[in-house]
């Protein structure tokens, strides 16, 4: 079954895209592909950073929503750390537009190998904004940082006025990924701006020591879902589709107006959820009556976090287009999808 047939409205189009020359980091990672998939569907020219080749990434995938991406989809091959690359890559594609969602976003790993979480978050950041500078053609970056740039505080939900503090590796990389930004619009124009979103999850993520798919995981495996914090931690929960969209809806409006030039923007449903709770609506629809394992073991977490998304809604009159039960389900049937293949 295609998976937009599962909820994607695809009356979206916006001609900006057609022929626009598309530079897109972190291709093959969740929002990444959707993303990328999106483009294509513009008739955008889009070109590829490609690290490392992830058989299973969704982007490779034979479904009939991505078979064709091989056959349209321009690939460098190469990693952030490389600011020849990016440069070269930037100047031979003649790109326009670029979106940097190339990063190490899993928290656990940033706590366990912080060195190469600060090399592709931090030093690929602003090799990327260098090279963009220095290539007259670019006329648009959207930076992907996250809702951990802000760190712990005590005032929720998070602003975009609201300091950046990140104190654990992961959160610290996307806050000086945020000040790099906002560095380079100011001393040099850079037409740049920062989105902050959530926990992203949706069909396509093969991170499962994230808390979505792998309960989906484990109760297609007919095995208790695992919670490793004691379940009461508050989050924003954000689909794919959705972001993947936002993002795009930004890049017009970096464009068309320069007055948002610099800035930052919150994307959420402002749906906020405990882990347990969300473990229990997946439990609903997969296995009633499972209990999750709480194990009480999350270390170097912040406890509760989430955004508000006015900003966004008044300046971009953006909205969310999808519901947390309609795209449950949507991500569910994926997985079961990939299961049975």
């Amino acid at each position: 079954m295609p998976i937009f047939g599962l909820g994607y409205s695809g009356d979206y189009m916006n001609p900006v895209w057609k022929n626009k020359n598309v530079f897109v980091t972190g291709a093959t990672g969740l929002v990444g592909s959707w993303l990328t998939k999106f483009l294509l569907d513009q008739e955008a020219n889009v070109t590829a950073l490609v690290r490392d080749h992830v058989p299973k990434s969704i982007l490779w995938s034979s479904s009939p929503d991505f078979d064709y991406i091989s056959d349209k989809l321009n690939v460098v091959n190469g990693d952030l750390e490389n600011y020849m690359l990016l440069e070269r890559a930037l100047n031979e594609y003649e790109i326009e537009v670029v979106f940097h969602l190339g990063a190490q976003t899993i928290v656990g790993i940033a706590n366990r190998n912080p060195l190469s979480t600060f090399e592709s978050n931090i030093r690929g950041t602003y090799n990327l904004l260098e090279a963009g500078r220095r290539n007259p053609s670019v006329k648009c970056i959207v930076v992907a940082s996250s809702d951990k740039a802000y760190g712990e505080q005590e005032i929720l939900p998070y602003s975009e006025d609201t300091p950046l503090q990140g104190t654990h590796p992961y959160d610290v990389s996307k806050s000086c990924t945020d000040l790099l930004s906002y560095t380079y619009y100011n001393t040099y124009k850079l037409p740049v701006c920062i989105t902050r979103c959530g926990n992203f999850y949706g069909p396509g993520d093969l991170n499962f020591n994230r808390i979505i798919p792998g309960t989906i995981r484990s109760l297609l495996n007919d095995e208790k879902p695992v919670i490793r914090s004691d379940g009461t931690f508050i989050r924003d929960y954000f689909y794919v589709k959705d972001g993947a969209l936002a993002y795009m809806m930004l890049a017009e409006k970096i464009l068309e107006d320069r007055s948002i030039h610099g800035e930052a923007f919150n994307f959420s449903t402002e749906s906020q959820i405990t882990v347990l709770d969300l473990v229990n609506r997946i439990i609903e629809q997969m296995k009633p009556g499972t209990e999750p394992v709480i194990l009480n073991e999350a270390r170097n977490e912040i406890k509760n976090q989430y955004l508000c998304a006015e900003k966004a809604r008044n300046i971009l009159e953006w909205e969310s287009k999808y519901t947390l039960e309609s795209s449950l389900a949507e991500t569910i049937e994926w997985y079961r999808q990939m299961k049975s293949d």
